[in-house]
């Protein structure tokens, strides 16, 4: 049924040159960057345009207003979205798009069920909501210069998939996702995405290699278990070939056996050749780490449905981060290829220290992350990159993500580094990377038709939390989840169903809005009577 021209609003008209990809609007009533439009054409209907840029100027004594915009497309009968062959008619009228036409061109989720909640669309109060398979099935990335809220992004990522119990392992280099556990209290912001405060405390198991720098932390213990190969790897300490015989039939007399390190060490300490000490040294170095030691934990105690894992490796050497990361890794994706566990998300932060470009050098995880980023989503697999340095992450890494999140990043050889990970990347594209701000974020590939720009929600947890102090009684947190309940019916209702979209509120009702809601947060002796 087609639109009446009377309900749509109108925002000017085709001017100068038109080109079938891209055209200029002389603009009748103001509009912004990264806002959508439609225009009819007369061979394909309804198509959807971007606004890309804005320039003001006099000519003959009148005010011009003129927007450039470039074509997304049109979707056919058959569900497919291209764009039109040939160019629209000069002097075309254009008008605001429409919602449905934006989710439909642009392939938006019209449903919260099994989606990632990632924000509101650029320029609009559009709730972008990403298909959780098609988003993470084939391997995602998240990069971003220092600053421009990376790891804020990944964290509402995470929130979305330990609502939906997607087993996830966390490798955390600077313990920054702790803050998973805890409440966010920015109400003001929070109301703005329509998201409440929520703790996932209860999902989550922490590990660490050192306890005494993350005291919350349970104690990471790794299984003592290599192939000759890999033992050699790792050790810390290069040997001779002689030195490498005799680790190998110490490693065989104990075939069969579940041993530790020590046993290891005893057993080369009898062999009779002195070269047997530099062995010694090396695997006493390597049980020096301290992540052999103990009991060690299985597969089925990191990957389980609905638990998020955090490997905190903060206060650990750099070389035990790669050791930690190569061991699991590897240990993860055998389990997993046998059906030990259930298929996973295994989310790397600072990736460019785990598996840098050929360039900067390998690291001992290298090779087994090259591994699942090409073979891995046969198997459920899902690798997450997170990094500040694109130019530093191996490049066949990154090209194995089908999805990508960008957020703003100005390093030409980062930016370089995006454009070789990203099919049909174009010039438009770096530069609304360069010029993104500070928790916006473009999406680009299978879970979009399109790429788009998300202003990136609200966490319902709490940014680089600082660990409480005192943890609060029984009484006092059915106390504290009354008060969401009372408060519930303000926020964003949950329906599988359909999309509620929020209405901007006066400033003035906003504020008094807020103002209540942070009074029932208030514990009783706070509140200003």
């Amino acid at each position: 049924m087609r639109i009446s021209l009377n309900t749509m609003k109108f925002v000017g008209t085709i001017h100068g040159e038109v080109k079938a990809e891209s055209f200029d609007i002389l603009l009748s009533t103001p509009i912004e960057k990264g806002s959508f439009v439609k225009i009819h054409h007369e061979s394909y209907g309804w198509v959807l345009a971007r606004i890309t840029a804005l320039r003001r100027f006099i000519k003959d004594n009148d005010e011009m207003l003129i927007a450039s915009a470039r074509v997304i497309g049109y979707k056919s009968d058959s569900g497919v979205v291209s764009v039109p062959k040939a160019p629209f008619k000069p002097e075309e009228k254009v008008f605001a798009a429409d919602r449905d036409l934006i989710m439909d061109v642009i392939g938006l989720n019209r449903s919260r069920h099994h989606s990632i909640y990632l924000g509101y669309l650029e320029g609009h109060n559009i709730p972008v909501h990403l298909d959780i398979q098609k988003t993470i099935g084939k391997h995602i990335c998240v990069l971003a210069k220092t600053g421009a809220g990376k790891s804020y992004t990944v964290a509402v990522i995470l929130e979305e998939l330990l609502k939906a119990k997607i087993p996830l392992l966390i490798i955390d280099p600077h313990g920054e996702y702790s803050s998973l556990k805890y409440e966010n209290d920015d109400f003001e912001n929070m109301l703005k995405f329509g998201v409440k405060p929520r703790s996932y405390e209860k999902q989550i198991n922490e590990y660490a290699a050192n306890i005494v720098v993350n005291p919350e932390a349970m104690k990471l213990t790794l299984k003592p278990e290599f192939s000759f190969h890999e033992l050699v790897e790792i050790l810390p300490i290069k040997l001779t070939e002689l030195q490498k015989s005799i680790l190998y039939e110490s490693l065989k007399s104990l075939e069969g056996r579940d041993y530790t390190l020590r046993d290891l060490i005893n057993v080369v300490k009898s062999h009779e050749d002195k070269g047997k000490w530099k062995v010694v040294s090396a695997l006493e170095l390597l049980r020096d780490s301290g992540i052999f030691e103990g009991k060690p934990l299985d597969a089925k105690d990191l990957v389980k449905e609905g638990q998020a894992t955090i490997i905190n490796l903060k206060g650990s050497e750099l070389f035990i981060q790669q050791l930690i990361v190569a061991k699991l890794a590897k240990d993860l994706f055998d389990a997993l290829k046998l059906g030990k566990i259930p298929p996973f998300f295994f989310l790397i932060e600072e990736a460019h220290n785990f598996c840098p470009e050929r360039g900067f050098g390998d690291t001992l995880a290298s090779q087994i992350i090259r591994n699942i980023a090409s073979e891995g989503r046969k198997f459920g697999f899902y690798l997450c990159v997170v990094s500040q340095r694109p130019a530093r992450v191996d490049k066949n890494v990154l090209s194995q993500c089908n999805t990508q999140i960008i957020l703003k990043v100005t390093n030409p050889n980062d930016l370089k580094a995006i454009s070789q990970s990203i099919e049909g990347f174009t010039s438009g594209m770096e530069e609304e990377i360069k010029q993104l701000s500070v928790g916006q974020a473009l999406v680009v590939g299978e879970c979009v038709e399109q790429p788009i720009i998300v202003n990136v929600r609200a966490r319902e947890t709490k940014h680089m939390a600082i660990t409480p102090l005192k943890r609060e009684s029984k009484e006092e947190v059915k106390e504290e989840e009354s008060i969401l309940e009372k408060i519930k019916p303000i926020f964003l209702k949950e329906t599988d169903d359909e999309i509620v979209e929020k209405k901007p509120l006066k400033e003035e009702k906003r504020k008094t809005l807020f103002d209540r809601i942070k009074y029932l947060f208030l514990k009783e002796e706070e509140r200003v009577q």
